[in-house]
């Protein structure tokens, strides 16, 4: 091209180039705003839980402790019930995940693939029970289970947890399914197999990144969860429920060590996951 035509050429305009660029800028910075603002109440329990005694007696208290110590998180897994509560909420976490699992996803799988009266007005009535307080569900379960003899034990705990997790356990799987190819399964009815076979060789799969979303969402709503498992047991709570009601009489140290405790396991089952979790955005909603 000659001087001349590269003359008659119009400017080329940068300003879309620009303010994509800056908006790509922006995102990443909001990114790292949100991502600060979660990690650091973390990072200073992590930090307080390590500190000795004196360093959290002392005022003002350093922001980085000059000497980690072991001994308050020793003394608070001492402490009485504290390891049989952990145990009980490890358990209760994962039998409340199974059981959304294995109540919900069906239901989440009927919603996607079938169109049925009244599946509206469903969805809505599958939400009231997260419109409804705890307290409302948790004393009639509570007497329930005492006239069944299950009262405080981690059946009672999982069965609340569990009612509280599948109304979003089946409207997550159902928003999985739906983005699942029918040709898929189609195709794999046509070579015959059956429609379990084909929700069971080919959908669940496909849905296997999102229905470990669900399940990270399931596992911190019961580990997280407190007043519940408050209600229907006294004997064998979970590590939530025990250190509520042992704040009240319990030490600066024990409330970071406790604190600290209940962070952990909630992060290393994400750890866990994280991986389906990131394959979701590029499979399973594609």
């Amino acid at each position: 091209m000659t001087e001349a035509h590269r003359a008659d050429l119009p400017p080329i305009d940068r300003a879309p180039l620009v303010r994509r660029q800056w908006r790509a800028v922006g995102v990443q910075i909001a990114c790292i705003a949100i991502t600060l603002f979660m990690a650091l109440p973390i990072v200073l329990i992590a930090l307080s839980a390590v500190s000795s005694r004196d360093a959290l007696n002392r005022f003002p208290k350093p922001l980085v402790p000059s000497e980690i110590s072991t001994d308050t998180l020793v003394s608070f897994f001492r402490s009485t019930g504290t390891v049989a509560a952990l145990g009980n909420s490890v358990l209760v976490g994962l039998y409340t995940v199974f059981w959304s699992l294995i109540v919900g996803a069906p239901a989440g799988y009927a919603l996607a693939r079938y169109a049925f009266r009244g599946k509206d007005a469903y969805q809505v009535f599958v939400l009231l029970v997260r419109a409804l307080p705890i307290v409302v569900l948790s004393v009639p379960l509570a007497t329930i289970f005492l006239h069944l003899h299950v009262y405080d034990t981690v059946l009672a705990v999982t069965l609340v947890h569990t009612v509280l997790a599948l109304p979003t356990t089946v409207l997550i799987t159902a928003s999985i399914f739906v983005a699942v190819p029918t040709d898929l399964e189609e195709a794999a009815r046509v070579f015959g197999c059956t429609r379990w076979q084909a929700a069971r060789r080919v959908v669940v799969p496909l849905a296997l990144p999102g229905l470990a979303a669900s399940s990270i969402f399931t596992f911190v709503l019961s580990w997280n969860e407190i007043l519940g498992a408050t209600i229907v047991t006294l004997g064998h709570r979970t590590l939530p429920a025990q250190v509520l009601t042992s704040l009240g009489e319990a030490s600066t140290p024990y409330r970071f060590a406790g604190g600290f405790a209940l962070i952990i396991p909630a992060l290393l089952f994400i750890l866990v996951m994280r991986r389906y979790l990131v394959n979701m955005w590029g499979t399973t909603l594609r």
